[in-house]
């Protein structure tokens, strides 16, 4: 095809593509909806232009060019690669793995029942054989979700509902696209139909492979950019690279799910790239692949409408009848989906509630879209499937998705404003008239400031002023009006939301600034969108639980003591200590700046009562973080200045750099000199941002040290016992020594504390005491049963090396006497 000619239509679809935009706006429609329109329009054009023999006077390439010589693989080699993983590099993925059980139902079990349902409706009425059906199920199964994505954001619902829309159409086009290749090696002439056996181990290995290598892919590209930190540019060309080699690799080297490659490389990308590339990387690689997303799913979209009257043009009046079948079907079992499943979901406290209205919407903003054109062409264009398949597959699916952009696409909008979404709720208008009153009157104390500054016209100023004025009163009386409609509680609820907003905020500063890991920025905010989100749905009970939930140790920290603790693996466990450190350090001093947000403008909107509550339980938060960081200190004694040093550090090298340039912007230095300053404040911040090193070995010999029992025993004893003290991580509940066993170990106790129970009767103890003594003392089996009450640290001490350092130790013996004492127990030292 002629180049020029090429590049022109390119050309001009990019001015279409971006017409579309303001007029969809203006007709308050989907923006695919009106691509899709105009796409049809111009593919009817061209059709017409071949039929009625008006192209025959055309030069040959304008000829070939309104033929559409568009093939399925424009759209699976070189737009979805795109569009799946900018999708899956956008999505908040450490949130939607707490939804996963309902996002996994909505994009796989739904798929798979919605091919059953139109395959099994379609069959009777068809000449297909019931492969070619289900094969067509498949090809309409995955829905397009950005309409109802996008009015859901408008209309400010639930993040957790979005959320579990935006991973349905994340995993929905790979499962449909799977359940696609599946059915068609049935429907295929002279391709032997695949035995169960084969079904049951090729599928699994389809997608097994798919995640195999799009994790693999992932990681050496991570690999290649973390050695290219100096150009940022040649990282950037490697991530455009890493979608489609593994998509090409996935489908033709390996025989494996390219989709699901794809996606996995993503999801990849996304959960280790932050931490592995800079900040400003990072967001210009977000920002590029947003790009590269919009212009893949808007010429993806006008490309395929393009092939809609080609793929329909020969439909008959039974054909509309089979549609209609087809659309039943998917609604149907949508909805079964939605309103069955989804509930019985929630009842077992598997899925966030989801309101009728909500379900309404998803149900009716499921639209078929461009995936579902590609398949369609894709069997059209297959040889070894019959002409009937191909005829009846082209014009069903393509009618169906004419029906959903058409029907259901141009209806959304007024669907979402009859269940009444689209309306403030009472609260909401209440709250707008305190919101408007305050800021109205913020507004005339700074224009007031102003006049006096600039010294305006006086005559001008008073008439303004008036008119103002009038204003102002009307929104104070409507909020004194208002005052009451919003009781307490809720004014509490949405004074923390407020908070916990200023939180993620300040956090996403303190990332921008690099005074924080992109890695460590990304898990704080995952805390803090929980925070708002319980908070929006319990108030302060919510905001309690989701506080301390962000404090507590998870599995992985849970793992990784299990690892050190079992198989001496500490690196593990190093890392994410360290983690908790910075993460304290920086809530610590966050929550700290949040009493001035309360003091401001929540006084000013909530009322004095509200204010003084929400600093009581902002204090609340801090003294807990404190507590929590106090712990650390105690097990890890010298480190926790260490961490602090190095944050005032990077503190210090950001508040430099911020003064060079604002005397940079100010023209007070020149842009040679602005330039060198920076790249110095670069290479020191690359010396200085490196965070201090966790040793537990050193950190074990800091606790040796440090211990009571241990003081007065001279240099080469206390190294030789530090070699051969083993260091034990517990959390609450874990059961250290258990009544009737052999008595094996003697533990010192850190950091932490701990209950002994015997007979009933509870003993604490706590950080320089020592347990399980008495029974290698008195040689008998143990009576107590010791269980930690608290995260800590023990130091262990097998029996013969503890009765050996008892022979040579006087405090440890005194220590050892007066334990037995307390307990009624006589022991013989003199035995040892």
């Amino acid at each position: 095809m002629n180049i020029v000619l090429l590049v022109t239509a390119l050309a001009v679809l990019f001015i279409v593509i971006a017409a579309c935009e303001p007029v969809a706006a203006r007709l308050r429609l989907p923006y695919s909806v009106v691509l899709a329109v105009v796409g049809a329009m111009l593919g009817t054009l061209a059709l017409w232009l071949q039929r009625s023999g008006v192209a025959a006077s055309f030069p040959p390439e304008v000829a070939d060019l309104l033929a559409l010589p568009i093939r399925s693989s424009v759209f699976l080699y070189i737009f979805l690669p795109t569009l799946l993983f900018q999708v899956s590099l956008s999505l908040n993925i450490r949130r939607m793995i707490d939804d996963w059980v309902p996002i996994l139902v909505m994009a796989v079990v739904a798929v798979l029942v919605s091919t059953l349902a139109i395959g099994f409706a379609l069959q009777p009425f068809s000449s297909m054989s019931l492969a070619a059906c289900l094969l067509l199920g498949s090809i309409v199964s995955t829905t397009d979700p950005s309409a109802v994505v996008s009015i859901f954001r408008s209309i400010a619902a639930p993040q957790r509902l979005t959320r579990i829309v935006e991973g349905e159409s994340l995993l929905n086009d790979a499962a449909a696209i799977a359940l696609f290749g599946f059915f068609l090696t049935f429907v295929m002439a002279g391709v032997p139909d695949p035995t169960l056996r084969q079904a049951l181990v090729e599928f699994p290995l389809l997608i097994l492979g798919g995640l195999g290598l799009g994790y693999l892919m992932a990681r050496i590209a991570l690999f290649l950019m973390t050695r290219m930190a100096s150009h940022p540019t040649a990282q950037l060309s490697l991530s455009l690279a890493l979608p489609y080699l593994t998509y090409v690799l996935a489908e033709q080297g390996f025989h494996a799910s390219g989709v699901i490659a794809v996606v996995t490389a993503g999801i990849a990308m996304n959960l280790t790239g932050p931490g592995r590339l800079s900040p400003a990387t990072w967001k210009l690689l977000s920002d590029i692949w947003e790009m590269l997303s919009h212009w893949a799913g808007s010429l993806i979209f006008i490309v395929a409408a393009l092939l809609i009257p080609r793929l329909i043009g020969r439909a008959t009046g039974w054909d509309l009848l089979l549609i209609g079948v087809v659309a039943l079907a998917a609604v149907v079992a949508r909805g079964v989906m939605l309103s069955g499943l989804l509930p019985l979901l929630t009842r077992f406290n598997l899925s966030p509630r989801v309101e009728r209205p909500y379900r309404v919407a998803i149900l009716w903003g499921g639209l078929r879209g461009a995936v579902t054109l590609a398949l369609a062409l894709a069997v059209t264009e297959n040889p070894m499937v019959p002409p009937h398949v191909k005829r009846e597959v082209g014009i069903l699916a393509t009618g169906f998705v004419l029906f959903t952009l058409l029907a259901q696409g141009t209806t959304l909008r007024w669907v979402i404003r009859r269940l009444g979404l689209a309306r403030l709720t009472p609260l909401d208008l209440a709250l707008s008239n305190q919101v408007i009153a305050v800021a109205l009157q913020n507004v005339r104390e700074g224009v007031a400031e102003t006049v006096r500054e600039r010294e305006l016209d006086p005559q001008i100023v008073r008439s303004e002023a008036k008119g103002f004025g009038q204003r102002l009163a009307r929104a104070v009386e409507l909020a004194d009006d208002s005052a009451d409609d919003i009781p307490d509680r809720d004014r509490i609820t949405l004074g923390l939301v407020a908070l916990a907003g200023r939180e993620r905020d300040a956090i996403l500063a303190a990332f921008r600034q690099q005074i924080i890991s992109p890695r460590l920025a990304e898990a704080m905010l995952v805390d803090v969108d929980r925070l708002i989100e319980r908070t929006r749905l319990q108030g302060r009970d919510g905001y309690r639980a989701a506080g301390r939930r962000a404090l507590g140790l998870g599995r992985q920290h849970r793992i990784a003591v299990w690892a050190h603790n079992r198989l001496k693996i500490t690196r593990w466990l190093s890392q994410l200590t360290s983690d908790r450190f910075e993460m304290l350090l920086t809530q610590r001093l966050i929550l700290g700046d949040l009493h001035g947000l309360i003091d401001g403008k929540i006084r000013r909107i909530h009322g004095r009562r509200v204010a003084e509550i929400l600093h009581e339980m902002l204090k609340r938060r801090e003294e807990e973080t404190e507590q929590a960081l106090e712990a650390l200190r105690l097990q890890y004694p010298g480190y926790s200045e260490e961490m602090v040093r190095s944050f005032i550090r990077r503190t210090a090298l950001q508040l430099e750099l911020r003064e060079y340039e604002m005397l940079h912007d100010d023209g007070l230095i020149g842009q040679e000199l602005f330039m060198t300053l920076r790249q110095r404040i670069q290479v020191a911040r690359g010396k200085k941002e490196r965070r201090p090193h966790l040793d537990l070995a050193v950190q074990k010999v800091e606790l040796v040290r440090q211990f009571p029992l241990f003081a007065e025993m001279e240099e080469d004893q206390l190294r030789a016992l530090e070699r051969l003290l083993q260091t034990v991580y517990v959390r609450p509940g874990d059961v250290l020594l258990r009544r009737g066993d052999v008595p094996r170990k003697v533990f010192f106790i850190a950091s932490g504390a701990v209950e002994s129970d015997v007979a009933g009767q509870k003993v604490r103890l706590g950080r320089g005491e020592m347990f399980g003594q008495l029974a290698i003392l008195t040689r008998k089996t143990r009576k107590a049963q010791v269980t930690a009450i608290s995260h800590g640290t023990l130091l262990s001490l097998d029996e013969a090396r503890f009765l050996e350092l008892l022979r040579r130790n006087r405090t440890l013996q005194e220590a050892a006497v007066e334990s037995a004492a307390r307990r009624n127990v006589t022991i013989d030292l003199s035995a040892i």
